[in-house]
């Protein structure tokens, strides 16, 4: 029988899914391995669903498209996901559901098994969430309907950033506010802790000293992680701050909401679809919030968007490097961060002033270092994989 780790992530109108095999040595005991057996994806919820799945060589297992039905929502996806899983690898167990929750506020600050407790004290959250934590919770809720006797796994995005200073923390605001939660968080620390498990486990001598990690894709933000911890981050107190994203705004000066509610007569309401869904490549572009379209492009609008999208990253790089006192070495990840190797080009060059001496062939081909030999600082091509991470943290906490 196949023992299996279940992990999901979940979008207001997405279901990513991977599934992972677990493995032990020693006739059983001893430390699980984790093998990845498929990952897919259920996009449209709520418009017009598509279903696909690939195994752990990229090879399609499946590729449907649904009529639009009000009742697929995340526990019908589920549902489907479960039926293909349980006919696929027939007498798979799963022994546990590891879930991205994007906020753990200041109470959570490592994964933790759920419990209806926890559930609602992470319900109390999603004002500083609005648009990720309740489809978190949705599946969380999905799962333990589905299947009451599984154990749930929350990692949050939050965790890894928790133990920086508190002058990093801070806004210019009075101090009870920040004793009241209103701080910075930073996110994507899924990302970065596993980021900086391939440095130490491959690169120990880079991981002990003062990097950056650039997580560029749709979402988009930047770590300064200094011997393996969370110095300080370009998100904030929500997702929106930092770098400009795909559709959302990045850095703004607060008096512009004050402007926008005061003299352009948006709500509220209004105001956070502008920034979360508007705005960002899309927005100043009027052409994608695909990075790749842009490229592709010939529209004014579509390169000032990504001149500003690498004037962001090369501002945030300078601040990082100054909360660190220096920069060591730069790590590029995500989809933007991966796959672009002029994304990454351009950034490096602008960065030269830092030491940076880009490898152009190596950048091209995609090699994991893409510095030239005996820059200053190296630069780093690591793709990342949040699902494994939870899946480990997930067996941890199961006693796997």
């Amino acid at each position: 029988m196949t023992k299996a780790i279940l992990v999901l992530n979940a979008g207001s109108s997405s279901l990513k899914f991977s599934v992972f095999e677990l493995t032990t040595h020693d006739h059983g005991r001893g430390q699980g391995h984790l093998h990845l057996l498929a990952k897919g994806k259920i996009d449209g919820i709520g418009s017009t669903p598509h279903f696909s799945v690939k195994d752990h060589q990229g090879v399609s297992l499946a590729k449907e498209h649904w009529a639009a039905n009000e009742i697929i929502d995340h526990a019908y996806c589920l549902k489907e996901i479960s039926t293909f899983l349980r006919q696929q690898y027939q007498g798979i167990d799963f022994l546990g559901a590891g879930h991205r929750v994007v906020h753990g506020g200041t109470k959570y600050n490592a994964p933790l098994l759920l419990n209806p407790g926890v559930i609602k004290e992470l319900e109390d959250l999603i004002p500083l969430a609005p648009l990720h934590q309740p489809h978190n919770l949705a599946a969380i809720r999905a799962v333990a309907a589905l299947n009451p006797s599984l154990r749930q796994v929350a990692c949050f995005d939050t965790a890894f950033h928790h133990r920086q200073e508190t002058v990093a923390q801070l806004f210019g605001l009075p101090y009870a506010y920040f004793e009241r939660g209103i701080r910075r968080y930073g996110f994507h620390g899924i990302s970065y802790e596993y980021i900086s498990s391939v440095l130490k486990q491959q690169l120990p001598a880079i991981a002990a000293g003062k990097i950056v990690i650039a997580h560029l894709g749709n979402g988009a933000s930047m770590c300064a992680v200094q011997d393996g911890k969370s110095v300080a981050s370009s998100m904030g107190f929500t997702a929106l701050d930092g770098l400009l994203m795909g559709t959302r705004s990045g850095n703004l000066d607060p008096g512009v909401v004050l402007y926008l509610l005061q003299h352009e007569g948006l709500n509220a309401q209004e105001i956070e679809e502008l920034l979360y869904k508007r705005s960002g490549l899309l927005g100043i572009s009027g052409v994608s919030s695909d990075m790749r379209a842009l490229l592709d492009s010939s529209a004014p609008l579509a390169q000032l968007a990504i001149d500003y999208f690498v004037h962001r990253i090369s501002v945030e790089l300078g601040a990082l490097a100054a909360s660190m006192n220096g920069l060591d070495a730069l790590v590029f990840t995500a989809g933007i961060g991966e796959n672009s190797a002029e994304i990454r080009r351009r950034v490096c060059l602008k960065a030269q002033w830092l030491g940076i001496q880009l490898h152009q062939q190596a950048n091209e081909t995609g090699e994991l270092c893409i510095s030239q030999h005996g820059s200053r600082t190296s630069v780093w091509l690591i793709p990342t994989d949040e699902e494994l991470m939870i899946a480990r943290h997930t067996c941890e906490q199961l006693g796997l």
